[in-house]
């Protein structure tokens, strides 16, 4: 149960507070800084942690990778931003960067790609074998709804309020190996469909993937790519938390033979788009196919169930960020919030930026705005 995470940041000119392309100039400043990494548009930036052993890691971690960001940004008149999507940025103006796999990606997918002016957080997981990362991928797809709703953050789009409280991960859906996906009884026949899309030039490599939960055979580990990037750290921890604590409690279950059957992508897909027009204020269809229930509440009772888990691996605290999204809003609320006090794209903009760096949310429930 080691951990790896991903995230992806935006930068954002100092005085426009538009997207900008600024990554190659950052990324010479950055030389030796291996953490730090290009993605496919120059007005975007990776940070990735090595292997760690818990939360407080991954913390350390980011933690020292944003210091030196930011240091890299500061006299380039560049600030960096979290959030899953800009809220004004056109995506015809994003400059791609340079290298074999993002040019590729763009060739391929044409318009479609063009649009991927988006962010999200990757949180990897260490399995034992195949068998194990199909096993986990099928438990943990019954709350990839949940950590969805947790991280929202990208309401608006070019400009506009795209009534969801997450529009990133639409943008996935269009492409043809992303979002839910499949299910198998074993490692064998996940590794039977990944080999047939090579052999017919669907896919090039397991990066081409871009599935909400993947096995990642290259680092052997099962990833979360379903959340977009929160606004602080504090919100990045408190998932990656979450997300260990669910599969050491669902690998005891594995263990002791008492994994639920396979959930059926037809709810899996339902729920998700729940969760993606309502966020944390959505309905989601339980187990049974037959009934519903509030989400918060559902993951409140989640919260409680894993506690004892969380005490055992030292995740309490992490999960502090979790409880902190309950309370305050998560990042799509705190978006609307920050635009209706002055009808300003520009203070999203803003609180996309002060959120990451003060590592404290502004709280939409006190503003009247936890409505989706």
């Amino acid at each position: 149960m080691t951990l790896g995470v991903e995230i992806e940041l935006q930068l954002l000119d100092a005085e426009s507070r538009d997207l900008t392309p600024a990554a190659p100039r950052v990324l010479e400043r950055l030389r030796g800084v291996p953490a730090i990494k290009p993605e496919i548009f120059q007005s975007m930036l990776e940070i990735a942690t090595g292997v760690c052993p818990d939360v407080t890691s991954i913390r350390a971690e980011l933690d020292a990778a944003l210091v030196e960001l930011r240091r890299a940004c500061r006299d380039l008149g560049v600030l960096v931003a979290g959030g899953g999507s800009h809220p004004f940025a056109r995506y015809r103006d994003r400059i791609p960067s340079a290298g074999e796999r993002f040019e590729g990606v763009l060739e391929r997918e044409q318009w479609i790609a063009r649009r991927l002016a988006i962010c999200g957080l990757h949180v990897h997981v260490g399995m034992r074998d195949g068998d194990h990362a199909i096993a986990m991928m099928n438990a943990m797809l019954r709350y990839a709804p949940h950590l969805l709703a947790l991280s929202a953050a990208s309401p608006f789009w070019e400009g506009s309020d795209t009534g969801l409280a997450d529009a990133r991960v639409t943008m996935f859906e269009s492409l043809p190996t992303a979002g839910v996906p499949p299910t198998f009884e074993r490692w064998a026949g996940f590794e039977d469909a990944y080999e047939a899309l090579l052999r017919t030039g669907s896919i090039g490599s397991i990066k081409d993937l871009w599935w909400d939960l993947r096995p990642q055979p290259d680092l052997g580990t099962l990833e979360l790519r379903i959340c977009d990037t929160p606004h602080t750290v504090t919100e990045i921890v408190g998932l990656v938390a979450l997300v260990q604590c669910l599969a050491a409690w669902l690998d005891g279950r594995h263990r002791a033979g008492d994994l639920p059957a396979r959930p059926p992508v037809l709810w899996l897909r339902e729920n998700k788009r729940r969760v993606a027009r309502h966020g944390l204020e959505a309905e989601v269809v339980l187990a049974d196919g037959r009934s519903v229930a509030p989400l918060r509440a559902e993951i409140e009772g989640l919260l409680l169930m894993l506690e004892p888990v969380a005490r055992r691996l030292g995740a309490t605290a992490g999960l502090a960020g979790i409880e902190r999204v309950l309370e305050l809003g998560a990042g799509y609320a705190r978006q609307r919030a920050a635009w209706r006090r002055r009808r300003s794209l520009r203070d999203v903009a803003d609180l996309l930026v002060e959120e990451l760096e003060s590592d404290l949310p502004m709280a939409a429930r006190s503003l009247g705005d936890m409505a989706s």
